[in-house]
């Protein structure tokens, strides 16, 4: 049987330009898994909690830190999002508060041959850098990054690493990314430990 693939596009919310991507997945990856997907496509480093909402129901990997969490390992995409135009509600550190939509554009996508199911098509705009202090912070770190001649210009450019430009992003880049994840995440002959 052929695999079934959805087709999202995922944004983050409050920014200008936009930042967005399209990508695949397979409809029985689970949500945990789909989380891990999300941060290489955007570009976020998996350094804080997230929460997915899907028909207000709230998955996270910690259930314990909401009154009404449900543990995101458990859920299957396919089985909690079925129709083409659902959306997905997901948020990235909290502190921060990156909020996501992702639409389901397709939920049997067979467009061109893929290499692996999990795929960015396309996508624009640069992922905000962690800690910048959500959408206030990332707006004056854009402006500070722009102005050679602004005071904390240098600062910043040092905390960062380097220059940043909000209009990067390379979506080959981005598919080695997900090529090493698929490699390092697949099942192994010997489990890990001896147990």
């Amino acid at each position: 049987m052929e695999e079934r693939l959805y087709l999202f596009r995922i944004n983050i919310l409050g920014i200008l330009p936009e930042v967005w991507r399209r990508f695949t997945v397979p409809s029985d990856i689970p949500l945990d898994r789909l989380h891990d997907v999300i941060q290489i496509i955007m570009g976020w480093t998996d350094s804080h909690l997230h929460e997915f909402t899907i028909s207000k129901k709230h998955y996270t990997e910690y259930p314990e830190s909401k009154e009404d969490g449900l543990p995101c390992g458990k859920y299957r995409l396919g089985d909690l999002v079925k129709r083409k135009g659902s959306i997905i509600s997901y948020l990235y550190d909290f502190g921060d508060s990156w909020e996501h939509e992702l639409i389901l554009e397709d939920s049997n996508y067979a467009g061109q041959e893929l290499p692996v199911p999990v795929f960015c098509l396309e996508g624009k705009g640069a992922c905000p850098p962690e800690d910048v202090g959500g959408i206030n912070g990332y707006e004056e770190f854009c402006k500070v990054m722009k102005d050679p001649f602004h005071e904390d210009h240098n600062a910043l450019t040092e905390w960062y690493g380097g220059n940043f430009d909000s209009t990067q992003f390379d979506p080959d880049e981005t598919n080695w990314e997900i090529l090493k994840y698929l490699r390092w995440s697949r099942k192994r002959l010997l489990a890990w430990d001896t147990d």
